[in-house]
């Protein structure tokens, strides 16, 4: 039976009723519990076993006495918060240390019987207006720790939240009975998706300021003004790729090379994933690409248009010369000066700068020059 149908109702469901958030932990029953951690479950058979206020050490005891699996979600955990969990779980130091500093390149590393996963969270930032300033996505991230009968997701920055991934997982029991693999797969799932979701957003704003770029200046405005919108989103789409590139060697790990802690029939949905991202890192070559042919443009027409101001004041200049140079002969103090006591000289010398000036405005206008 394909499992395709439980995965798409699993990570593209409709819309639910919220699920009830679990209790607090005590931190002071063992040193594997933790402030840091959100929820601790065993799932056996696909469902959550019966359990409240459940701490790491406790979660594992009962999957290696009864079966199924653990899930434990922390959010920017401490390293004394972490450390705990760390032993009680075996996970090697390197992946401790890069799940507690953050700020890490998406990546597929094993570590013994372990997978440790980085992911990037893209989180479009709405704004009424795109300025030279605006934050377009926000980044957070998320690693997971994949073993044979565990799961931990530490989970960095206020986006990316698993609680309704979670919560999902829990509504389809066929699922989730692929044990942590399943697990894995929605996660990449989930943040792959909101890749696409972002790319659309961020499409709009291109096409919003590359329209704004084309059109016609109102009169009186210079040219040139969107650069500053131009290259801020430029340094927004270069952080959306620095999530969204790394990303594509680990999925096309997990979605070819046979693992051991990744069930078969798992593996094969992860080709999904990889396709989507594929297409999402196509978008935003493309986004980048864009940006560099509209700032192109922007800029030389900021020259044109500085261009076609100069003409106008050489132009001008050349038709002001004709006055000043007749006026100013005419200026000079000299006895013998031409046409001097002539009754029609006045005029004859204003007719001849008003027609100089005409002629030589008519040429200029002629070519394209005011």
């Amino acid at each position: 039976m394909s499992m395709l149908p439980y995965l798409r109702a699993a990570v593209r469901p409709a819309l639910r009723k919220s699920t009830p958030v679990q209790p607090g932990y005590d931190t002071t029953r063992d040193p594997s519990a933790s402030s840091a951690v959100v929820d601790c479950a065993v799932y056996r058979d696909g469902r959550r076993a019966q359990g409240d206020c459940l701490t790491p050490r406790e979660a594992l005891r009962r999957v290696r006495e009864d079966g199924g699996f653990a899930w434990i979600g922390l959010h920017e955990p401490t390293h004394d918060e972490f450390a705990g969990i760390a032993a009680t779980f075996g996970l090697h130091p390197l992946a401790v240390e890069d799940a507690v500093h953050a700020h890490q390149r998406p990546k597929l590393e094993r570590y013994d019987e372990t997978l440790f996963t980085v992911f990037k969270t893209i989180h479009y930032v709405e704004h009424a207006e795109l300025t030279a300033t605006s934050e377009v996505v926000e980044t957070g991230e998320v690693m997971c720790f994949t073993g044979p009968d565990f799961v931990i997701t530490v989970r960095h920055g206020g986006q990316g939240s698993l609680r309704s991934l979670r919560h999902r997982l829990q509504d389809d029991p066929e699922l989730l009975s692929r044990g942590p693999s399943a697990v894995l797969h929605s996660i990449a799932d989930h943040v792959v998706d909101g890749y696409i979701a972002v790319a659309a957003a961020v499409q709009d704003d291109i096409d919003e300021v590359e329209s704004a770029v084309f059109a016609a200046p109102a009169k009186g405005v210079a040219r040139g003004g969107d650069a500053g919108r131009i290259y801020q989103l430029k340094r927004e789409v270069l952080e959306f790729k620095r999530a969204v590139s790394p990303l594509l060697r680990p999925m096309e790990l997990l979605s070819e090379r046979p693992m051991r802690l990744v069930d078969p029939d798992i593996q094969k949905y992860f080709r999904d994933v990889a396709d989507h991202l594929a297409r999402v890192h196509e978008q935003v070559i493309g986004f980048d690409e864009l940006l560099n042919s509209i700032l192109q443009a922007n800029l030389a027409q900021a020259s044109v248009a500085q261009n076609e101001d100069m003409r106008k004041i050489t132009s001008w200049a050349a038709i002001i010369a004709v006055p000043t140079m007749i006026c100013g002969v005419y200026g000079m103090n000299f006895d013998h000066m031409p046409e001097l006591h002539w009754k029609y000289g006045y005029p004859l010398v204003m007719a001849a700068i008003v027609g100089s000036c005409f002629a030589i405005h008519r040429t200029l206008r002629r070519n394209g020059w005011l």
